[in-house]
C-alpha cells in the first residue's frame, strides 16, 4: 500500500518521509503495524464505551496505555504531531470562532435554556477536567488515528473521511453527538493538516463541548453519554426549591463528559 519506492531498510523510508514532510511511510511491515495498532486501539476504546463498570474503567486504562505505548514506538515527531509551538498563532482563529459560537449560544440564556454553574469557581471545578479530556480526544483522533490512516490510505481526503467516521462511530448511539462529532472530526482534521497544532484544536473542542453541556437538556443527550451509558441513562431528579440535579448513573459512565467527571452533578434550571 506504500507509494514510495521500497528501500532496503525501514529507517531509510522513515527518514525520507520526514525529510519531505509527507505523512506517507513505507509499505509492508509498516502498514501491518499501523493496521494492528489502529485495530487494537479502536477495539479497546469500543470495549470501554460498551462495557459496564467495573470493567469499563479497566478497559479505559488499557486503551490509554496502548495508545501511549504505540505512539511512543511509532513516534512521528513533535512537529508532525502538532505538539510544538509552530502554527499556534496561525491556528488561533479556530479558538476565536469557537468563542463566537459560544457567545451566540449564550443568547439562549434569555430564553432560560442555559444550565450554567452558579459561579465562575463552580464552572472551573466542573469543566477543567473536561478541557483535558477534549485535548486527549484530539490527540486520539489526530495523532493516533489520522497520522496512521494517512500512511495507509491513498489521498488525504480518504484519510480525513475515515478518521471522522471513526470519531463519529465512537459516539453511537447519541443522536446529538454523532453528527456533531462527524462534522467536527472532518473540520479538525483539515485544520490540523494545514496548521499542525494540537493545542488550539483541543481548546476549541473544549469550548464547543461545554456549549453543548450547558445548552442541551440532559434528557435529550443523556448528559453527553455514549455507548452503553446512553442506553442505560436514567435521570434521577432531586427536588429542590427551584432546581433539580441530574446525576450520572453508576452502572456505566462513559461519555464525552462523564469519563472525567464521574459522579459530578449537573444542575438544571
Amino acid at each position: 500500500m506504500g507509494i514510495f519506492p521500497r528501500d532496503n531498510s525501514a529507517a531509510g523510508g522513515k527518514e525520507r518521509c520526514v525529510a519531505d514532510g509527507s505523512d506517507r511511510a513505507e509499505g509492508g511491515r509498516g502498514d501491518f503495524r499501523d493496521i494492528f495498532e489502529l485495530s487494537v486501539g479502536y477495539g479497546l476504546i469500543l470495549l470501554a464505551i460498551w462495557t459496564p463498570r467495573p470493567w469499563q474503567s479497566a478497559f479505559s486504562w488499557v486503551a490509554l496505555v496502548w495508545v501511549l505505548l504505540a505512539t511512543g514506538i511509532s513516534f512521528d515527531g513533535w512537529g508532525r504531531m502538532g505538539l510544538h509551538g509552530r502554527g499556534f498563532l496561525r491556528s488561533l482563529w479556530v479558538v476565536g470562532a469557537a468563542l463566537l459560537l459560544a457567545a451566540a449560544v449564550a443568547m439562549g440564556g434569555r430564553l432560560h435554556t442555559l444550565h450554567m454553574p452558579q459561579s465562575p469557581a463552580l464552572f472551573l471545578r466542573r469543566y477543567w477536567t473536561y478541557a483535558i479530556w477534549a485535548l486527549l480526544q484530539e490527540f486520539l483522533m489526530l495523532d493516533f488515528f489520522l497520522l496512521r490512516l494517512l500512511r495507509l490510505m491513498r489521498g488525504k481526503t480518504a484519510a480525513v473521511i475515515a478518521t471522522a467516521a471513526l470519531f463519529g462511530l465512537a459516539h453511537v448511539p447519541n443522536p446529538v453527538l454523532m453528527p456533531l462529532a462527524l462534522v467536527w472530526g472532518s473540520i479538525a482534521c483539515l485544520i490540523f493538516l494545514r496548521h499542525r497544532n494540537l493545542y488550539t484544536l483541543g481548546l476549541a473542542h473544549a469550548i464547543l463541548g461545554i456549549c453543548i453541556a450547558v445548552t442541551v437538556p440532559g434528557p435529550v443527550d443523556h448528559n453527553m453519554r455514549v455507548g452503553l451509558g446512553y442506553l442505560t441513562y436514567r435521570p434521577q431528579q432531586f427536588s429542590g426549591w427551584r432546581h433539580a440535579h441530574h446525576r450520572n448513573q453508576r452502572p456505566q459512565i462513559v461519555s464525552t463528559e462523564a469519563w472525567v467527571m464521574a459522579e459530578a452533578p449537573t444542575r438544571r434550571w
